[in-house]
């Protein structure tokens, strides 16, 4: 604790808060039993508002662990769900919405299957549909479209990172509990531990009264040099995978609960959770000093330092960043949360500062991450009032290599690209894909342009004509990040008619995602 009071932490953070642009950071810290806590810079920008440890930020895919204990109370309870085990086979508990495509899967793929990341499903993160589409999914919706998307590896045959089975998750506890999933974590998780400022989604924060303890997001404009804040719309096509709003004060009466194994968490129910089930790194590839490989449990990152089991989870989403761990050996943990994507690199290198101060060795972290370079000081927050990408997808992007790759584009820096041929009119429509629904390619600035802006990832793709008439590369704009990515984009024309569109949005898959063109006529 005295390390964590000193003004030599403080000064630090406050470096590392200016070095990654976070406007706001809180930390809480458990230690033998005593519980601190303390807040750094603003929870908003404009007006200009404190960060405190009850300010209530998005902890993103931190939310994971809380999904992972709600399926875990279900399998401790023997009575009333015999049936919900770790082995069981998901298709057997949700037998009219879950299939998957390929052969095996529906028979095969089990509940610590999908918890561990092992269901052998990639993200597909454009598949979902944001609170902004016609027709936004939700867990039940995800879950039956698993029967529409491609799987990428055999089951259990490696690591792959999907948030979608984190949301499924969720329909299966809605489904045999008969409860809805925040309910269910307010009736079985939050209530026992006194978390009485958490909430499943942004509007029942609001609903609660909690507006004025809720942080703002911000992304960081490197090119104007100012912060851009965002609206926190609720994504109900991502819950249990994130969208958990909570305070360090709160959030870390979680991670008591788990180090000391407090109602509701049981022994039982604690081993459930930290199982050690799939490598994220078998090849121990970019491993940290004094660090072993991470295995993936159920919603928990576990791996060694310097011997010593750490157990925790990061999350990471536009304009928010969090990382929680405890050292189960010891009665020390710590949750470390703020509001914008930088936040996660402070906590990261926070979490290996705290450990080593606890293990009383030296800290050579500042060896590497605290060179001095010129700041300006940040201008003040433009109120863009822009809404966040999904509070989903970005933790993916973080862990995985994200589909949206220059490496995805036509090789076409070495031949010049072919004039267009064809009238631009002749592909313009509606296209379908059952498991990535519509997306409607129209003419716009002279060239052809698709607005995805409804997905969870919202995005636009400009298209650059390659050769002859079917080979493309389209230009991928992010909804807030901009950008200039480029994604393999390919038509197929039939008798003088364009009937297909194929795009490689899923880097896991070797085939393109195909899209029928629906409006074709004569």
């Amino acid at each position: 604790m005295e390390f964590f009071q000193s003004p030599t932490f403080a000064s630090d953070v406050k470096d590392l808060m200016k070095q990654h642009h976070v406007p706001g950071l809180a930390i809480a810290i458990i230690q033998d039993g005593k519980i601190d806590s303390t807040g750094y810079g603003y929870a908003c920008l404009d007006p200009r508002r404190p960060c405190t440890a009850d300010t209530l930020f998005d902890i993103a895919s931190s939310s994971k662990s809380l999904t992972a204990a709600a399926v875990g109370l279900l399998v401790n309870d023997n009575e009333n769900f015999p049936e919900v085990q770790y082995d069981a086979v998901m298709s057997t508990l949700l037998s009219e919405d879950f299939v998957m495509s390929g052969v095996g899967y529906t028979e095969g793929v089990t509940v610590e299957d999908i918890l561990s990341h092992r269901s052998g499903l990639p993200g597909h993160n454009d598949s979902y549909m944001s609170v902004r589409a016609a027709r936004p999914d939700n867990a039940r919706s995800i879950t039956r479209n698993l029967r529409n998307l491609s799987v990428a590896a055999p089951i259990r045959s490696k690591y792959i990172y999907c948030n979608m089975m984190y949301t499924v998750a969720t329909h299966l506890v809605e489904v045999k509990s008969g409860r809805d999933f925040g309910a269910f974590l307010e009736e079985r998780i939050f209530k026992p531990l006194n978390m009485s400022s958490t909430s499943l989604q942004p509007s029942s924060a609001r609903l609660r009264g909690f507006e004025s303890s809720m942080a703002t997001g911000y992304l960081w404009n490197k090119a104007d040099f100012i912060y851009r804040d965002l609206e926190s719309p609720d994504c109900p096509e991502g819950q249990g995978a994130g969208s958990i709003i909570t305070s360090v004060n709160d959030f870390i009466k979680w991670v008591k609960a788990l180090l000391n194994r407090e109602d509701p968490i049981n022994q039982k129910v604690y081993e459930g959770l930290t199982r050690m089930r799939a490598f994220v790194n078998p090849n121990a590839t970019r491993r940290k000093r004094y660090t072993s490989p991470v295995a993936y449990a159920a919603g928990l990152d576990i791996y060694y330092y310097r011997g010593h089991m750490v157990v925790g989870h990061n999350g990471v989403t536009s304009g928010w960043g969090s990382r929680f761990f405890f050292l189960p050996d010891f009665e020390f943990g710590s949750v470390i949360v703020g509001n914008s994507e930088g936040a996660n690199s402070v906590a990261s290198i926070l979490v290996r500062r705290l450990v080593d101060n606890f293990l009383g060795v030296e800290d050579d972290t500042t060896h590497h991450n605290t060179t001095k370079t010129k700041t300006k000081t940040p201008a003040p927050c433009r109120s863009i009032n822009v809404q966040p990408k999904s509070k989903v997808n970005h933790a993916v992007k973080k862990n995985e290599e994200h589909h949206k790759s220059k490496e995805n584009g036509q090789n076409s820096q070495s031949t010049a690209p072919q004039p267009q041929e064809m009238s631009l009119s002749a592909y313009i429509g509606s296209y379908w894909n059952p498991g990535y629904h519509d997306l409607v390619v129209q003419i716009k600035d002279g060239v052809l342009f698709v607005d995805a802006t409804d997905r969870s990832m919202g995005f636009t793709l400009k298209f650059e004509h390659v050769s002859n008439g079917t080979q493309y590369n389209a230009h991928l704009s992010d909804r807030l990040d901009g950008g200039d990515d480029l994604v393999k984009a390919e038509f197929v024309i039939e008798n003088g008619r364009v009937m297909k569109l194929g795009l490689h949005l899923e880097a896991a898959l070797k085939d393109m995602i195909w899209f029928e063109r629906k409006d074709i006529s004569g």
